[in-house]
């Protein structure tokens, strides 16, 4: 048979380079697949996956809501806050009651992260940054409270940063499940047969990081350069987990969840049918 290729784009961020590791350094046999890697920011994957461009993508589940006429979303490669996710941080301590008003630096509106802001607080007044510019922008005093994903959510506290909520907590107290962040889609017009044997191997490639975690880990900290070991494997630890192998009955049920509420609060202007690969679920 003839090579097919299949790109896959992704975020350049440690648990991604993690999760996808086995993948970029042919430690799996991938038989007449032949995989290439584009990294980009979350939200600029979000804007190409509504376009299409790309067999496989990671996008924001927020985002996927936009689209599910194109992609379904894969069983596996879920980033799921339990009990933690994406936060809000100021200079100083602020009440979470007290934010109205403020400017708050955010990573992108089809972010998961934006659609939890809007959920805890209608209509923020907000600034889209880049994710990286937004730490930076709280310091300088640029914009008043930053909200912050991947790994600022553990490096804030050296940039000297106050944590006013983190929504992942703020979720879980809301309806007992974690939080959906981020997942990994396939576009439809692949085919049945190419879709679920894509599949297995992306599934196969978290199970090797998992299974070789140091191996792994070394390869995601080129991503990370600016990260020590244990703050990295932390954030990996995070968001690379037996979640990521499968969703779950609590994880299914969070997607369709946090996507309800968003069509609820106005935010997602779209319903949504969630479809799982293998199974709506």
């Amino acid at each position: 048979m003839p090579e097919q290729l299949i790109r896959v784009a992704h975020s350049p961020d440690s648990d991604d380079a993690f999760m996808f590791h086995a993948l970029a350094n042919e430690k799996i046999n991938t038989g007449n697949f032949r995989f290439e890697h584009i990294l980009r920011d979350i939200e600029t994957l979000n804007q190409w996956a509504l376009e299409g461009r790309f067999e496989v993508t990671a996008v924001s589940i927020h985002a996927y809501a936009y689209l599910s006429d194109k992609y379904a979303l894969l069983p596996h490669g879920a980033s799921m806050g339990e009990q933690y996710g994406p936060r809000l941080v100021a200079r100083e301590k602020i009440s979470p009651d007290d934010l109205a008003g403020r400017t708050i630096g955010v990573p992108g509106t089809m972010t998961s992260a934006f659609l939890a802001l809007n959920l805890f607080l209608p209509e923020p007044k907000y600034k889209v940054l880049s994710m990286e510019e937004i730490m930076p922008a709280v310091q300088s005093g640029d914009i008043d409270v930053g909200l912050i994903i991947h790994e600022g959510q553990l490096t804030y506290v050296d940039a000297g940063l106050e944590l006013i909520l983190d929504f992942g907590e703020w979720w879980y107290q809301e309806t007992g499940l974690p939080l959906p962040l981020g997942g990994n889609v396939i576009r439809r017009d692949l085919g049945e047969e190419t879709i679920f044997e894509v599949s297995r191997l992306l599934h196969d490639s978290i199970q090797y990081a998992l299974e070789n975690r140091q191996e792994a880990l070394d390869y995601a900290l080129q991503y990370a350069p600016e990260m020590e070991t244990s703050l990295a494997d932390e954030f990996v630890g995070m968001y690379v987990n037996d979640r990521t192998l499968d969703y779950g009955e609590e994880g299914r049920r969070a997607v369709r969840e946090f996507l309800k509420r968003g069509v609820e609060s106005g935010v997602v202007t779209r319903d949504v049918e969630v479809e799982f690969v293998g199974g709506s679920g």
